[in-house]
């Protein structure tokens, strides 16, 4: 996507054969250090899916193929089971190329994100904000949203700028309804909720059973902009779905941000739930399945989008069976995706896709 002298780059890549995670993880960086140099594109966000032992040979691999790519802001590592190549299953970045570097945010001295400013837009993308000294995992997921407030603030924004949030939470099905509580405590406390389910400024979001690696229960990703050209428009409501709020999740069905080359669209995690918030098809994978990407299609429609302005996807699946299932009866979607295996938040939700899209952008 390009405007006034600034690209915003995509990139998602998949494994395709299976091989040792060390010899992907070398195919996949190589290629997409190509694509960064070849834009002269500097990363605003990175996400790497794999098993733990993947996870760490793809570090390596990134450290030694990046170079001066490597600005000190370290990728999220994102645990999920083997994939049907191996234990690596996929890189997924933003980033950007224009004449301004991304300048490295901090929190409590570790690189945690990244501000670019251009043309009069502050654009804020923090990644993998986690507290696991924080205590139990209600504690944790406090303090990931204290720690992102601090950093909004630190980066001359604030929580009220947030489009986009990310929740990467381990063992979800146990403690969701408890996650729910804090995330619905802290946006009280800081004035995003503060009226009806439609008046609420509440950012498109993802609650999904995907740990960070390691130790921690939970981590935060979110972006949020800022300026004289900062615009978020907060679509509660979307498709054929109502505002999450009316059942107790404090997110929107998407939200459309002005970001540094265009307007992108933020569609929320999605699955099979109707208008009342309540999970259809029980246990009929294909009907979850084709219902889920329905579903984020009206969302995409209701904000002028198709399928060929998604940009970036990512699929959940319960097991690798309707993983194989969402592959095969959807393959002419046309969506750069990754795929990984998952818990959804509901123990009869099988599957959930999100997508990002900016209108245009690919047809160009």
């Amino acid at each position: 996507m390009q405007s006034d002298g600034v690209a915003e780059v995509f990139i998602t890549a998949n494994p395709t054969q299976a091989k040792p995670p060390g010899e992907q993880a070398e195919a996949l960086f190589s290629a997409v250090a190509e694509v960064l140099h070849s834009h002269k594109a500097h990363i605003l966000q990175e996400r790497i899916f794999g098993t733990d032992a993947a996870l760490q040979d793809a570090l390596a691999v990134r450290q030694a193929i990046y170079g001066t790519l490597d600005d000190g802001v370290p990728p999220v590592l994102l645990a999920v089971p083997e994939g049907p190549y191996g234990g690596l299953c996929g890189i997924q970045i933003h980033a950007v190329s224009c004449g301004e570097m991304p300048k490295v945010l901090r929190s409590e001295g570790t690189a945690c994100g990244r501000r670019l400013d251009a043309g009069g837009l502050g654009y804020v993308a923090l990644s993998g904000l986690i507290a696991p000294k924080a205590g139990a995992n209600t504690d944790q997921a406090r303090a990931i949203f204290e720690k992102a407030a601090s950093a909004l603030r630190e980066a001359g924004t604030d929580i009220f700028s947030v489009a986009r949030t990310w929740l990467w939470i381990e063992d979800i099905l146990s403690w969701y309804d408890d996650f729910n509580s804090v995330r619905s405590g802290f946006f009280r406390e800081c004035g995003i909720i503060k009226g009806g389910p439609y008046e609420n400024c509440l950012p498109a979001s993802t609650g999904i059973g995907v740990g960070p690696a390691g130790s921690p229960q939970c981590a935060l990703d979110v972006i949020a902009t800022v300026g004289e050209r900062a615009c978020v428009e907060y679509h509660r409501a979307a498709g054929m779905q109502q505002p999450p709020f009316e059942y107790g999740s404090a997110f929107s069905r998407a939200a459309t941000a002005q970001t540094p080359a265009g307007k992108t669209v933020y569609v929320s995690g999605t699955a099979a739930i109707d208008e009342a918030g309540i999970t259809q098809h029980v246990n009929d994978p294909k009907g979850q399945v084709d219902m889920t990407v329905t579903n984020v299609q009206a969302v995409l429609r209701d904000i002028n989008c198709t399928d060929a302005d998604v940009v970036h996807a990512i699929a959940y699946s319960k097991t690798p069976e309707i993983q194989d299932l969402f592959h095969r009866e959807w393959a002419d979607l046309g969506w750069p995706c990754i795929s990984v295996i998952s818990d959804i938040c509901r123990d009869a939700l099988l599957f959930e896709i999100e997508a990002t899209a900016c209108p245009g952008a690919r047809a160009g």
